[in-house]
């Protein structure tokens, strides 16, 4: 076997596969052997096909195959040898289609475009500045965290007439075209939180009683799809293709009377003895809202990392290249259209991997398995106590943990988790950060620009 690499451009290639007998023709005979065992023909007992018939019949494509496996192994090969940085997969060219006799198979060549990474030395030094913004935690905030607390760990009770913080056990009953009741619809029992509902549909229920009706569209008494799956116990296919109001009739109205901001409070949320009195109970909550907003400053800073590194490296790509390449590789048919309407997205994606593997190369930025099977456990005790039980010895978590990274989307999550924190740590050390703490307000604001 012979390949000729043919540099197009910067970032496209040719490489022309010459392929002799010697390269596949024992495998070839090996697979016209072993599939002559497996087929049954008329006329012939199993597995005595003559290997002639066989290869009449089926030989061209087990040549393929076999020719494809070949292929596919030594232009890996090549590219590991070589030290190429290939973007997408190799593409057959057109060229592919004069390629040789498949009728008497003798020499065959075979022209393959490769898509190169462009080269690329990322540099994480004091002159490259970024902004880390944190949520300031001002008294606004922690009355309305203590006041989201208390109504969590307050009681229900009934009330005449529904207000804005109330809530609404009845009835769904599903309407026709007409709003009138749909014969064989859907009926189901559920409840809705006039809080968490469109501000223009809230109108709609308050000041509504028990046995009172109101008509409603579904979709904006619910937070999303998988809500309103569990509000009208639904399937998601069916979710998707709802359409029309309901009728909602009205059985109870709740009231959420707060929990009293007491002792008996303190030591339901943090243990008995552990808060003595309200300062230190507020101290306590401030610290927690710190500690969970830390991550949304996280992925923030991730966000305008990713941005501002784009922005003054932006790696050139072989476009057109890729293009090609996501249509013919998609699992399901897709247009030349589709590609290039979502083409900015993945494009964008792309140069953002070329820089961080750069980071993860040049810094040596490692993840040890440790380290995963650490944060995997993490993450497990932590579920545990979500649900108030103690985590189980060391032994059976770290056992646990382990068949977690069994699965592979669950492993390359932990694993990717752990970069981002890793990066994130590396910029801080050597980039220029300035911290800048700011209202929720203004953060929510900064983290919806995109």
């Amino acid at each position: 076997m012979h390949i000729t690499e043919e540099k197009v451009s910067d970032q496209n290639a040719l490489l022309k596969i010459k392929i002799t007998p010697e390269d596949y023709s024992d495998k070839y005979n090996q697979a016209l052997k072993q599939y002559r065992k497996q087929v049954s023909m008329p006329g012939f007992r199993p597995g005595k096909v003559p290997i002639g018939v066989v290869k009449k019949r089926y030989g061209k494509s087990l040549l393929a195959e076999e020719l494809n496996k070949v292929l596919s192994d030594r232009i890996q090969k090549y590219i590991t040898e070589k030290d190429l940085q290939v973007l997408g997969s190799p593409m057959p060219t057109d060229q592919n289609e004069d390629q040789g006799d498949w009728d008497n198979p003798s020499d065959f060549e075979f022209t393959y475009e490769l898509g190169l990474a462009p080269d690329l030395k990322v540099n994480i030094d004091k002159k490259k500045k970024f902004e880390y913004f944190t949520i300031k935690v001002d008294d606004k905030l922690l009355d309305e965290q203590i006041g989201d607390i208390a109504r969590r760990y307050g009681k229900l009770v009934d009330a005449e007439n529904a207000k804005e913080k109330d809530m609404l056990v009845g009835d769904f009953v599903e309407l026709d075209e007409n709003d009138e009741i749909k014969e064989g619809g859907i009926l189901n029992t559920s409840t809705i939180a006039i809080e968490h509902i469109d501000a223009d549909v809230q109108k709609d229920f308050i000041g509504k009683k028990p046995g009172d009706s109101v008509v409603v569209d579904p979709h904006k008494v619910s937070r999303n799809h998988e809500d309103l799956e569990r509000m009208l116990n639904i399937s998601h296919e069916q979710v998707h293709q709802l359409s029309g109001n309901f009728q909602f009739n009205i059985n109870e109205v709740k009231e959420m009377i707060p929990a009293e901001i007491n002792q008996e409070l303190f030591d339901k949320i943090f243990g008995e003895g552990e808060v003595q009195d309200e300062k230190e109970f507020r101290a306590r909550v401030k610290d927690d809202i710190q500690k969970g907003f830390s991550q949304d400053s996280d992925r923030l800073f991730k966000r305008d990392i990713t941005n501002k590194l784009i922005e003054d490296y932006n790696p050139t790509l072989p476009d057109d290249f890729l293009k090609r390449w996501i249509q013919m590789s998609n699992e399901k048919p897709i247009t030349a259209d589709e590609v290039e309407r979502d083409y900015d997205s993945y494009r964008k994606s792309l140069q953002w991997q070329l820089i961080f593997n750069d980071l993860i190369k040049q810094d040596e930025i490692k993840i040890e398995q440790d380290e995963v099977i650490d944060r995997a456990k993490t993450l497990l005790s932590s579920q545990y106590a979500q649900y108030g039980l103690p985590a189980p010895d060391d032994n059976e978590l770290t056992e646990t943990a382990m068949k977690v990274l069994a699965d592979q989307d669950e492993s390359r999550k932990l694993y990717d988790m752990l970069y981002d924190e890793k990066l994130v740590e590396y910029i801080r050390n050597n980039a220029t950060v300035k911290d800048k703490e700011v209202a929720y307000d203004k953060f929510v604001e900064l983290a919806q620009k995109g």
